[in-house]
């Protein structure tokens, strides 16, 4: 009992705090604690909620990825290209990590991606026109896509046959 009374007395706000938070930060902070407060119940409970239901069964787990792996033929052309996606990335990693450490470099590709916003923004977005040829031009990306992948279950088919 005397440690609630205390953690209590501790976390009630003295006047020197308040005064503290009205000095730093302004009357406007402590009219926005409550809300604060009610979002942090929010995201509390929200993730209380989320996370009954989402237990992870291991041995489940498991038995799924074993029986996947049983069903793929070829194990040595996944484990290469496994491999190979894992050296890819790593190779990666480490040429992006040593232009970070080349002085200017970063702030130039900044530049760059900052100068291809914007000339996408005045191409594209800017204008009514330009975002319907913007929408024109990704509707035929898709069916470009979804022909190859239909070309591709095809061809499927036909090695399988």
């Amino acid at each position: 009992m005397q440690t609630a009374i205390a953690c209590s007395a501790r976390l009630a706000p003295t006047a020197a705090r308040v005064q503290q938070r009205k000095s730093l930060n302004g009357a406007a902070l402590l009219q926005q604690q409550p809300a604060i407060r009610a979002q942090r119940r929010f995201v509390v409970k929200a993730e209380s909620t989320s996370t009954e239901g989402s237990t992870v069964d291991g041995e489940q787990l498991m038995k799924d990825l074993q029986e996947k792996w049983d069903k793929v033929e070829n194990k040595t052309s996944v484990i290469v290209y496994g491999a190979g996606g894992i050296v890819v990335l790593w190779l990666a990693a480490t040429i992006v990590g040593a232009l970070n450490n080349i002085p200017l470099l970063p702030k130039i590709f900044e530049l760059v991606g900052l100068g291809y916003s914007a000339w996408f923004t005045y191409r594209y977005l800017l204008f009514k026109s330009s975002r319907e040829e913007l929408v024109e031009d990704i509707e035929a990306l898709k069916k470009k896509i979804s022909c190859m992948v239909e070309d591709i279950e095809a061809l499927k088919k036909k090695i399988s046959e």
